[in-house]
């Protein structure tokens, strides 16, 4: 139940003058209360539709697991992100299961345990709280994640390692995207499908190296950045590495759709949906 207390001011004689009220809160407030009068609902409802759409997207490739990889244009290997990397094609690795569940899980426990992604989740699906200076669900308790399931967030670090190797093929997958078989020889060419997986990459990089695991990695654990010359050089390469970590929500999002563009694309072409526009020189 609100209440008000009254603050009295002195007047010029020694008197007092009358107070203006000023209000406060005896009770929780209700869900979506707030005094802002900008439409702060536009965020947390973008983030929860691109979301759930994406994992509806990627479950429905983890179960169909079918033209992700091939040779699509006169000899030139297309592979989808989800689905690098591609050891079956590159060391001859063979499996019974969706070759999906062998390589997704590093990329996307990187992605959902990322410090932004558990900011935006937290607030758009738990509503904990849904935007700044708006109320949120009420709750009897908090953990924080210190309990199942949210327990498995302080494991982004080991998920960043496995995922910063899976950036490593995603590399070798689109410079392997440039050349061509034809006949027996090999060519050179570009074709609209490798610089798409060109831009994916370079997005997921600057995702993937833009983390604040990152950061501690190159910069952390030092007393002093000027010691010696390892840490000045150490210093300097974190200052590079907060380029990207500044715009670390952009390169969250762009990496995200080129991920799934990358892989329509090639799933459209390696159905013969459409023919790879390309060039061998």
């Amino acid at each position: 139940m609100s209440t008000t207390t009254e603050t009295v001011k002195p007047g010029p004689a020694g008197g007092a003058l009358s107070a203006k009220p000023s209000p406060t809160y005896g009770s929780p407030r209700k869900l979506g209360d707030t005094a802002r009068r900008d439409r702060w609902w536009i965020g947390p409802a973008w983030v929860v539709t691109s979301l759930t759409l994406f994992g509806i997207y990627t479950i429905v490739r983890v179960i169909v697991s079918t033209r992700y990889s091939g040779i699509y244009t006169d000899g030139a290997h297309l592979q989808s992100p989800m689905f690098s990397p591609d050891l079956a094609g590159i060391f001859g690795f063979k499996t019974t299961l969706p070759w999906s569940f062998l390589v997704l899980w590093a990329p996307l426990g990187m992605r959902s345990t990322c410090y932004y992604y558990r900011k935006s989740i937290y607030r758009s699906y738990f509503l904990a709280p849904p935007s700044c200076a708006v109320a949120g669900a009420a709750r009897r308790k908090y953990d924080g994640e210190t309990k199942f399931p949210f327990v498995f967030m302080n494991f982004h670090r080991f998920f960043w390692y496995a995922a910063a190797i899976v950036v490593g093929f995603l590399w070798f997958d689109a410079i392997r995207g440039l050349f061509y078989t034809v006949h027996g020889t090999t060519h050179f060419g570009v074709s609209l499908g490798s610089l798409i997986m060109f831009v994916d990459v370079i997005a997921l990089s600057g995702f993937t190296f833009g983390c604040n695991s990152f950061r501690h990695l190159i910069g952390g654990g030092l007393n002093c950045f000027d010691c010696s010359s390892s840490a000045k050089t150490r210093h300097g390469l974190w200052q590079r590495v907060n380029i990207l970590n500044v715009n670390h929500r952009q390169w969250a999002w762009i990496s995200m759709f080129t991920v799934w563009g990358t892989d329509l694309y090639i799933w459209l072409a390696g159905s013969g949906v459409f023919t790879d526009p390309h060039h061998i020189f």
